[in-house]
Order: structure tokens, then C-alpha cells, then sequence
């Protein structure tokens, strides 16, 4: 079996879109003077489509979100020659290949995460040839059912946030996880906006379900001092991304500080990334999203690390090609999880474009042992809503 052509298309959505309210997420940009809402810098309403074709006419569907018109001109111009002929199942040689071969201009950010783009299409088609789903290849379940975090509460309206956690409490999820609307330009008052948040949400979950915090790098070390203290009483599971991506020492100094675990990695590339967030306890979850870390064959070994150094690792998003490294490994014990909703931030734009992602029932998501590959298929339903840039 040989990979006979590499196609990216970029889908770019022109459909209904709901705009954020201001402070519906604090964010790196929350720091600078922006005369618009500062979330419009993080929102992604394209993503890019891989289909890699063997010469026995087996498809393996790969993608990636992060600037989806660069990831595909670097897929067409320099990894589908490296990969074009060669043998799927030398997964590793080719993924070397690629890494190797961009690393003079690539290592992280969008080079990596179009890397991992043509990784998940040659696991999809290894998973094909075989007829048995991802995570069989992996190392098998691990679990019966994948537990779940409910993950879109963003700061709105108050009581709009404890109807949506009430909303889905009543659908049997047991961990939240809740956006702050404010950081440090925002001074006390959004301290105060901050916790009443936190406290509306814990009002309607309780205390016998999990609540975790995400400021998507929208904090500086000192304001997270001030308000580690403050939140501690909430008893979070976690704070995530509290500081941007590159301050790893403010990372592990926060993580020393607080009994409040402190969660990172979407924003992280690599292997060796990763190893530098660990051997600085810089972080006590870990939080990769495969389209981003070089696709499977690096996330599976991100996992290994994780599990000698007893770090968790629940992967950013949900989605497939998360979902069947959490369900292959001990070293995942819980997955993300969006239910489908109009289109928002971007993320949504999964569902939109592959048919298969699972439901989840009662807090659980279930992969099919029957399914082979990612077991997911380009939706046909919502294409009038996207441009498709061949």
C-alpha cells in the first residue's frame, strides 16, 4: 500500500454565526489597547480538510484549524512530496521526515499543526486498511466509556450561565468547566465580576461535581496571585492557561503557589515541549489537542511522558482524533466536551464539516469498536454554508 495523492482544501464558513458579548472570555489580548472586542483575535471560521488516497483507493481524512490557508499551502508545497509514494504504515519514518524536514522554519505553531493534519489522515487509512478504529491500534480500550466535561460555559449574563449548567446538569454531566469574562485591565471591579461568576456557577452544580476555570491566557502572573487566594474556597479541579503560552516560569511558579491545580498545553507544539512544562512543574494537567501536536504519533508518546511523571493528560476540545488517545491510555481520565451549537469561537466548525463525533450520554462519550479508522465522514448536509478553497 502507497499513498497515491495528498488533497487540502480550506472550508471556510459563510454561514450564521453568533458574535461573542465583551468579556465573554478573557484572552492575551485583553492587555493592549484593542478598539475592538479582543476575542475576534482568537476566532477561526475556517478550518482545512486533508484527504490522503492509497493506491488501493482507501481515503484517510485528517484536519486542522490553526490559520487553515497557511497549514494548506504548507501541505501542498512541502509535506505532501515527503509523504506521496511512501508506505502508510512507516507512520514514524514520515513523520520524521516531515518534522525534520521543516525544522529549520517549522517546530511549532502551524507548521506542527499541519504536520499533524497528514498524521491523523495516515492513521485514519491505517486504521481503514485493517478495518479496526484508532484506538485499537493504540493500545486498545481502556476504559468502557470516556467520562466528560461539559465545556461551554462562557462569561455571559449570570443567570444565563447557571440556566446552561443547570441545562446540562440535568443531562447527567458531572464536571463544568466556566470562562473568565475578566483580567488585569479590568482592575478590582473585574476581580469582583470574576468570583461572582465562579459563585454563580458552584450555586447551581453544588459542591459533589467538578468545576474548572479557564482564563485562556488572559491573566499576568501578579493579577493570578491576587486572585488564587480568593478562588481556593471554590475548590476548582483546575485554573487553566492562566499566563500565556511562553511564560513557562510563571507556569510553575503559580503551580508551587496554589493548591489550585494549574492546567496547560493547548498552546504547546511539541514533544520536547512538553518535557520542559514537566521537568519544571509548570503544570498538573496537560492539555494537547492532537491537530496541534504533530497528530497521533506524537500525542501518543506526549502520553507516555505524561504517564512517568503522573501528569494527566485530557486533551483540548474533544473531538475524534482526541478522543481515541484518551480511550487508549490510563494517562487520560476524562475528555472535553462542546455539544453542537451554532457557530461561535470556530471550534463548533467540527461538526459542521465531519459526520461521526459521538453524543454524549449522561457525561459519557462512547467510541464504536466497529468503526474503523477515525470513524468520522465529510458531512454533505451544511455545504452551502462553506467556501471551499480548493
Amino acid at each position: 500500500m502507497k499513498i497515491k495523492s495528498v488533497r487540502a482544501r480550506v472550508f471556510e464558513w459563510k454561514g450564521k454565526t453568533v458574535p461573542p458579548q465583551g468579556n465573554f472570555c478573557s484572552n492575551a489580548m485583553d492587555l493592549l489597547y484593542a478598539p475592538q472586542e479582543t476575542m475576534s483575535t482568537f476566532r477561526f471560521h475556517s478550518w482545512t480538510v486533508v484527504e490522503i488516497e492509497t493506491d488501493d483507493g482507501i481515503v484517510g481524512l485528517g484536519n486542522v484549524a490553526l490559520a487553515p490557508a497557511i497549514a494548506k499551502a504548507i501541505i501542498d508545497q512541502y509535506l505532501a512530496p515527503l509523504v506521496i509514494g511512501q508506505d502508510p504504515w512507516d507512520y514514524e519514518y514520515l513523520w520524521q521526515r516531515m518534522y525534520r524536514a521543516t525544522h529549520a522554519w517549522g517546530r511549532k505553531g502551524v507548521t506542527m499543526a499541519a504536520i499533524s493534519a497528514v498524521d491523523l489522515a495516515i492513521w485514519d487509512i491505517l486504521g481503514k486498511s485493517v478495518n479496526k478504529p484508532v484506538f485499537k491500534l493504540l493500545g486498545g480500550r481502556t476504559k468502557e466509556k470516556i467520562p466528560c466535561y461539559y465545556s461551554k460555559l462562557y462569561r455571559t449574563d449570570l443567570n444565563e450561565m447557571q440556566a446552561e449548567a443547570q441545562k446540562f446538569l440535568d443531562q447527567g454531566f458531572t464536571a463544568f468547566k466556566m470562562r473568565f469574562g475578566y483580567g488585569p485591565a479590568h482592575l478590582q471591579k473585574g476581580v469582583a465580576e470574576n468570583l461572582k461568576s465562579v459563585e454563580a456557577v458552584r450555586e447551581v452544580i453544588g459542591y459533589d461535581n467538578d468545576l474548572m476555570l479557564e482564563c485562556y491566557m488572559g491573566w499576568n502572573v501578579e493579577y493570578a496571585k491576587r486572585m488564587l487566594p480568593k478562588l481556593e474556597k471554590f475548590q476548582p479541579r483546575w485554573l487553566e492557561e492562566p499566563v500565556i503560552a511562553d511564560d513557562i516560569d510563571g507556569y510553575a511558579e503559580l503551580n508551587q503557589l496554589t493548591s489550585i491545580p494549574i492546567s496547560g498545553g493547548e498552546h504547546e507544539f511539541s514533544l520536547y515541549g512538553f518535557k520542559q512544562l514537566l521537568d519544571r512543574k509548570a503544570v498538573s494537567v496537560v492539555q494537547y489537542d492532537t491537530n496541534r501536536v504533530g497528530g497521533i504519533t506524537a500525542a501518543h508518546k506526549i502520553n507516555a511522558l505524561c504517564e512517568a511523571y503522573s501528569v494527566p493528560v485530557i486533551p483540548h476540545a474533544g473531538q475524534m482524533h482526541n478522543y481515541h488517545l484518551t480511550m487508549s491510555t490510563l494517562a487520560s481520565p476524562m475528555s472535553e466536551y462542546f455539544p453542537m451549537h451554532d457557530v461561535e469561537v470556530g471550534n463548533e466548525l467540527f461538526y459542521y464539516i465531519f459526520d461521526g463525533e459521538p453524543v454524549a450520554e449522561n457525561g459519557f462519550v462512547q467510541l464504536d469498536d466497529d468503526k474503523p479508522g477515525l470513524g468520522l465522514t465529510l458531512k454533505t448536509e451544511h455545504l452551502a454554508d462553506f467556501n471551499i478553497v480548493e
